[in-house]
């Protein structure tokens, strides 16, 4: 592979276990943990590392954090001068995988030994704003750019190739399905995107809401797409199948739809600046119900999850969030 650098540079910091606790006032309600990370990390994005643990993108910092909810310390990557990663993920080689928007780069951190390898998009492109990654079903990555592209690289020879994007700037969160479909919005753009994985051409669905403000979307177990609504206010759903759109509207009176995930059992959760409030959403009744967090103005850019926890990057208070389903 060409092109690319590799660092070794870690560095552990303790915390207390829990910065403050939300017990549930009943049985059916989920109660929520945070976890504070060094000061000035920003974290933005989140995935589940081994063993409990959480990686998270140290935004600010430059760094990538690797946090232990049992024992409360977390250890820190650097990786490299000017970086400011946004998305992070587990690809299949159980590798986290970062969207870097100050390198304008894709960066993989080994798990065991923390080198770093950085694969940067070509110098003609220019600073893309790096946002959101997925791989697909045949172990190729698809990334997104804000900067208004969406791309592709093979980690096993490192050739990446970018595309431009339908209507400019806004390309944000990218999911793939259940049957190894890639999706991807765009937040400036207001549309729902489907690759097709040989060519890379788009097809362009538009949601019912005219400038709607799609800013992240995660796919359920049946393939269909759940997107947050930024500027509507709305959970929105796309089924491939039918080809047909339902939204709701967030409870509260200026709700703001940032991050979505879909569980295991098919419950959507989402995190609303509004509220400021984590919101679970179930299809089967079309109910939603809202669970403040513990910290004002706590700003949760992304979730995701693994049996019985959601885990949640609160990027204003330098705190992970994990809401646990039962105790």
């Amino acid at each position: 592979m060409t092109n690319q650098m590799c660092l070794f540079l870690v560095s552990i910091f303790v915390f207390p276990i829990f910065q403050s606790d939300v017990f549930a006032q009943t049985d059916s309600n989920p109660f929520i943990k945070e976890f504070p990370v060094p000061s000035g990390s920003h974290p933005h994005d989140v995935a589940p590392g081994k063993n409990g643990s959480i990686w998270y993108t140290a935004q600010r910092s430059g760094e990538l954090g690797l946090l232990d909810p049992i024992s409360g310390r977390t250890q820190q990557v650097e990786l490299g001068q000017g970086s400011a990663p946004h998305g992070v993920i587990v690809g299949p080689d159980e590798s986290p995988w970062i969207t870097d928007g100050g390198l304008n780069a894709i960066v993989r951190v080994d798990p065991n030994t923390k080198n770093v390898t950085v694969f940067p998009l070509p110098e003609t492109i220019g600073n893309v704003n790096l946002n959101t990654a997925s791989f697909d079903n045949n172990g190729i990555l698809w990334f997104t750019g804000q900067g208004g592209i969406y791309g592709r690289l093979d980690p096993n020879d490192g050739k990446m190739k970018i595309f431009d994007a339908p209507k400019g700037q806004g390309p944000y969160g990218i999911c793939t399905t259940p049957d190894g479909q890639v999706y991807f919005v765009s937040l400036a753009g207001s549309y729902l995107a489907n690759i097709n994985l040989d060519t890379g051409n788009l097809t362009v669905i538009e949601p019912p809401t005219i400038d709607q403000g799609a800013r992240r979307v995660w796919s359920d177990s049946t393939g269909r797409l759940w997107i947050t609504e930024w500027n509507a206010g709305n959970l929105g759903m796309y089924d491939p199948v039918t080809k047909k759109w339902t939204e709701w509207k967030l409870p509260g009176q200026n709700p703001q739809p940032y991050a979505v995930f879909v569980d295991d059992k098919d419950i959507v959760w989402i995190s609303d600046f509004g509220s400021n409030a984590i919101i679970r959403f179930d299809p089967l009744v079309e109910d939603f119900q809202s669970f403040p967090l513990p910290t004002p103005d706590a700003k949760v850019r992304q979730l995701i999850g693994r049996t019985g926890e959601i885990l949640g990057a609160e990027s204003a208070t330098d705190k992970i969030v994990i809401i646990r389903s039962t105790k």
